[in-house]
């Protein structure tokens, strides 16, 4: 950062003879001039926004719609764009947090702090050398674990307990939830996501929303648009047709903002169509705005796009973390008539309408103590709730009380409990699944633990040291076991349980080999414990301890019984005890696909994109990335969509999920037999096995042929039962209107619902139908008229049913 500048961003109107009349004051003991000035200025929130826009200066004005730059500690210097002068020496208020606003302390205008991360409070544990004290925060299931949680009122319990800390310790703005599609499962943020279908995505994210905002704190509902990949995600073009983007990827945040109204949207990295996404005004303004009715605010992701008063322009307001670059060119546009003083104070009004809203314009006393205890026990009970049971034979689970557990896999004993980068979080703690277990009454087996105790911490002293929160750690080798050592445990222990871990997170992808698939390792590892526990006809169970999909077809029958216990959180390995020992009946479905192989994924090969040759900024492969592009040929085909359309069988498909109880389904009831303004669907579920359980039942509409190709059937509306004792019953009932069955017809410009005869499909999951009804609709329905927007530059060849 260059030690003086000829421009200063203070406030001018404070000369030097008012400077040495306030100090004279002070000395004097009397009252200063400049306050008596500074009195009588329009104070934010006691005068109109019209007033405080007069008052404000053009440097100020920039300064609140430029933040206040990103300083991370330990992150290596030189790396990221400088802020402005002045403003790393401005304490943070909350040291760790990912950015903050400017204040204008003579208007009344004060500092917002915003924080990351989608699966807990991201903040510095430790401030500055003062050990004596600590700020820990909640580490809650990680985003996917969530979304197979299928209940949108444990969601917002969560989400309520998240933004109690997001109060508790001074933040205004919770940068989250990530919410965008599970595209390809190598998507290496997709634990921070709901799921590959946007009903799910828009449903769980709107109740999170909901949740963490009932605490006077907002939320920042992100990556908008098509953040599936993060390939060099700051210089990515996506090329997608427009039925494709409304339909799938931009779908759930329609939902989202018409459910919960976040406080604030994030814009993307990427360009969409050739156009960076925070600088669209086809997204961020005549889509957000207009079509869908967003009143908030919106803000880059940090150091997003390429233009800031094209930003301004799109109807981008707050440009985050901030640079110094920014606030130059900004000022620039405005002496050359670039940017007019009309849209540069419609940005600032909505970023002082979110100051106005904030807990520190209203002045909230923060502890920085919140109830972690309490906020744990519900991390707990949502992680338990939402794994999902993939395979049980002969009722291998639950575990008999008491049992000696003999368990293998480093992450047994090293619990992967959420994801790296910006969606990583600095707690207290994380149990392990030896914890887990013990607590819950059963016997660890000692010599497998001690052996892995003993190899983790040989291990992990040969990691090199983490130079930033994008630098992920190598993974450690599975060990493995010897010959004698298993054959003894066979014998002497009850049960193998078997964890397999896997991590991601923001920066890069994940990868075929050694990461989708199991590692050489791993597979030896699986086929000498079962060898040897089979042997003595002792059970196998295997964990999944990961932030995405994994192939699981190839090994699953050498397993006894299979739970996805996903990224569960600092209470982790308490909730899986609570599953593995019955205590909670699992009720977790999944809300993506589990594939029989990577190649079944369509267009697996073309993930995550390609590189263009360029002489760009950042074309060296910094930071910043290279020049890229990627093309979402499959179109509406994503997920379920396409293997039940082009009937590919999936190793466990969308929406599956078992229990330790069973489940009976009531005939599928319609309110009428044509569709006129809504109809509603209920039937009747029971529980017809022996123990208390929940169920999730998933409506799909399957719809006539008309003038636009359509899936073989789509998710419609979900719903869960209410805890179900033995032969105990519940009547769910859905909603459906013209809106629901819509597909959008990119000729017509326009949202529309074919006549014809739909079939209503109730399911345990996408391909396991229990019900099934049919209605009609008399006549074509135009639901909404729009105008093209982000048409794509170039021909997009999409996949087509045949």
């Amino acid at each position: 950062m260059p030690t003086h500048y000829r421009y200063s961003l203070r406030p001018t109107r404070l000369a030097l003879p008012a400077l040495r009349l306030l100090a004279l004051a002070a000395l004097l003991g009397t009252a200063s001039p400049a306050r008596a000035q500074t009195a009588n200025l329009p104070q934010l929130g006691k005068a109109s926004l019209k007033e405080i826009l007069a008052a404000l200066t053009t440097e100020e004005k920039v300064k609140l719609v430029v933040g206040m730059g990103f300083y991370p500690s330990g992150f290596p210097e030189g790396l990221l764009p400088p802020g402005n002068p002045g403003d790393r020496e401005v304490p943070e208020k909350v040291p760790g947090a990912a950015g903050r606003t400017h204040a204008i302390a003579r208007l009344g205008i004060p500092s917002l702090t915003l924080s990351d991360g989608p699966a807990g409070v991201r903040i510095d544990a430790i401030r500055g050398k003062d050990s004596t004290k600590t700020y820990y925060a909640t580490a809650f299931p990680v985003a996917t674990l969530l979304a197979s949680s299928w209940d949108t009122t444990l969601v917002r319990r969560v989400g309520v307990a998240f933004g109690s800390e997001v109060r508790d310790f001074g933040i205004d703005v919770l940068l989250a939830p990530g919410m965008n599609i599970h595209r390809n499962p190598l998507g290496g943020r997709n634990f921070e996501y709901y799921s590959e279908d946007p009903v799910v995505a828009g449903s769980v994210a709107a109740a999170f929303v909901n949740g963490v905002e009932s605490n006077g704190v907002g939320t920042s509902i992100k990556h908008f648009a098509l953040n599936n990949q993060e390939f060099n995600r700051m210089q990515l073009n996506s090329h997608i047709n427009e039925r494709a983007l409304r339909e799938i990827y931009l779908k759930g945040f329609q939902l989202a903002v018409k459910k919960s109204q976040p406080w604030t949207v994030m814009s993307s990295y990427n360009k969409i169509n050739g156009t960076y996404t925070s600088e669209s005004h086809d997204l961020l303004t005549s889509l957000l705005r207009q079509e869908w009715g967003f009143k908030g605010l919106v803000m880059t992701d940090w150091y997003g796009g390429s233009d800031a008063v094209a930003q301004l322009k799109a109807g981008n307001d707050l440009l985050e973390p901030g640079t110094y670059k920014q606030t130059q060119a900004i000022l620039a546009a405005l002496k050359s008539g670039q940017l007019t003083p009309a849209q540069l104070d419609v940005n600032v009004t909505r970023v002082l309408a979110l100051v106005l809203k904030s807990p520190t314009f209203k002045g909230y006393k923060y502890s920085s103590q919140p109830a972690l205890k309490a906020n744990a026990a519900v991390a707990r009970q949502a992680a338990a709730e939402s794994m999902v049971l993939l395979r049980n034979e002969a009722r291998a689970l639950p575990l008999a009380a008491g049992q000696q557990v003999a368990l293998f896999g480093n992450t047994s004993y090293s619990l992967i409990a959420g994801g790296t980068g910006s969606g990583d979080v600095n707690r207290a703690y994380t149990v392990s699944l030896a914890q887990g277990l013990s607590a819950a009454g059963f016997t660890v087996a000692t010599t497998p633990s001690q052996a892995y105790a003993q190899y983790l911490r040989t291990e992990k002293a040969k990691l090199p040291k983490k130079r930033s929160f994008f630098d992920p750690l190598p993974v450690i080798p599975e060990m493995l076991p010897d010959a004698t050592m298993l054959a003894q445990q066979a014998q002497t222990n009850d049960v193998a349980i078997i964890t397999l871990g896997r991590s991601a997170g923001e920066g890069g992808d994940r990868k075929v080999t050694d990461d989708f698939d199991l590692t050489s390792a791993e597979q030896a590892l699986l086929k000498q414990v079962a060898a040897a526990f089979h042997a003595q006809g002792k059970k196998v169970v295997v964990i999944l301890n990961t932030g995405g999909v994994m192939e699981v077809a190839s090994w699953r029958s050498q397993a006894d019984a299979i739970l996805l216990g996903w990224q569960p959180g600092q209470e982790g390995g308490h909730a899986l005890a609570d599953v593995l020992s019955g205590q909670v009946s699992p009720s977790g479905k999944l809300a993506t696909t589990f594939p029989v192989a990577y190649a079944d994924v369509p267009y697996a090969t073309e993930f995550p994109g390609k590189l263009l040759a360029s002489t760009a900024p950042g074309a060296d492969g910094s930071l910043m990335g290279k020049a890229s592009e990627n093309t979402y040929n499959e179109g509406i085909y994503v997920g379920y969509r396409y293997y039940n359309t082009f009937k590919v069988k999936p190793a466990y498909e969308f929406g599956y999920g078992l229990s330790y109880s069973t489940f009976t389904y009531g005939k599928l009831q319609l309110s009428a037999p044509s569709l006129a303004g809504k109809i509603t669907a209920s039937l009747n579920v029971t529980n017809s096995g022996p123990v208390a359980g929940k169920e999730v039942v998933q409506l799909y509409v399957h719809a006539p042929k008309g003038i636009l190709a359509k899936p073989e059937s789509e998710l419609r509306a979900f719903a869960k039962t209410r805890l179900l004792a033995p032969g105990q019953s519940q009547i769910l009932t859905f909603t459906l209107t013209a809106a629901d069955l819509a597909s959008y017809n990119t000729a017509a410009e326009a949202w529309q619902t074919d006549a014809g005869t739909y079939t209503a499909r109730a399911g345990a999951s996408s391909l396991d139908i229990r019900q099934s009804a049919t209605f009609s609709v008399p006549k074509p329905v135009v639901v909404q008229k729009s105008r093209k927007l982000l048409a794509p530059q170039q021909t997009v060849e999409e996949l087509s049913v045949k």
